[in-house]
C-alpha cells in the first residue's frame, strides 16, 4: 500500500474529532512529501538535528509536533517555528522554551508529559510533579508558553488490559487537572495518547490525538 493508502485507511479508521500526527522520524523528505501531498499536515519528530535539517525542505506550512525528550540546550533551535513541544517533563524545560518563544516573539503550544508505563526508561512527571509544576510561582510568571493538554505513553506490551489502565489513569490525570487548573481555558482540551500498536485502546479511554509512525509510513 502506499502512503496516501495508509493515511486513507486511518483516517477511515478514527473519530473525526481525534487528530493524526504523523511520526516521521527517521523518514526522508521525499516520503514526509508525500504524506503531506496526500493531505497530512501534522507530522512529529523526537530528535532536533534531524528536524532542523529536514524542515528547510518541505513546506512552510507543516505543523511541526516535537514528540521525544528535549534537552534545555536544543529549544533554541525549534523555537522559532515549533507548533507544539508534546514532551514537557521539567519546569526548567518550561521555562527554557518561554525564553527562547519570547526570543522568536512568538508563544509556543506545549503539552505536559506524565509517566504512566512501567518501564522505567520512560519520561515524564508523576501527577504530583505536575501540580507542583502547575502551583509554582515560576509557571505563573510565564508568558510565551501555552499549555495545551498532557502526553504519554503506555507500557510496550501485548497484554491490553495493562495499556487500557495506563490511559484511563492519563485520562483522570487529565480531567483532575482541567477542573483545579484549566477550568476555564478552552486551550487546555488535548490528551495525546497511543500509538501505531495501540491507539485503538487510546481512543476508546478518551485520547484526542494519536502519533502514528511505522503503520502510514511502512511499504
Amino acid at each position: 500500500m502506499t502512503i496516501k493508502e495508509n493515511l486513507d485507511s486511518f483516517y477511515a479508521l478514527i473519530p473525526h474529532d481525534v487528530k493524526l500526527v504523523a511520526v516521521s522520524k527517521m523518514q526522508s523528505p521525499e516520503r514526509i512529501l508525500e504524506a503531506f501531498s496526500a493531505g497530512q499536515r501534522r507530522f512529529g519528530e523526537n530528535k532536533v538535528q534531524e528536524l532542523i535539517n529536514k524542515k528547510p525542505l518541505l513546506p512552510n506550512d507543516i505543523e511541526w509536533h516535537f514528540i521525544g525528550h528535549l534537552q534545555t540546550n536544543k529549544v533554541k533551535f525549534i523555537a522559532p517555528f515549533i507548533h507544539v513541544i508534546q514532551s514537557i517533563d521539567s519546569l526548567k524545560l518550561l521555562m527554557e522554551v518561554d525564553q527562547q518563544a519570547k526570543h522568536s516573539e512568538r508563544i509556543i503550544d506545549c503539552m505536559l508529559q506524565l509517566f504512566i508505563a512501567t518501564e522505567e526508561t520512560k519520561y515524564g512527571l508523576d501527577y504530583n510533579e505536575a501540580e507542583e509544576l502547575l502551583t509554582s510561582e515560576e509557571f505563573k510568571q510565564l508568558q510565551y508558553v501555552k499549555i495545551t493538554g498532557i502526553m504519554g505513553m503506555a507500557t510496550f506490551t501485548d497484554n491490553t488490559a495493562v495499556v487500557e489502565m495506563e490511559f484511563r489513569k492519563l485520562k483522570d490525570y487529565f480531567d483532575s487537572l482541567k477542573r483545579k487548573y484549566f477550568s476555564s481555558d478552552p486551550s487546555f482540551r488535548e490528551k495525546s495518547m497511543g500509538m501505531s500498536s495501540d491507539f485503538r485502546v487510546a481512543i476508546e479511554q478518551g485520547s484526542t490525538m494519536i502519533r502514528v509512525g511505522s503503520a502510514i509510513f511502512k511499504g
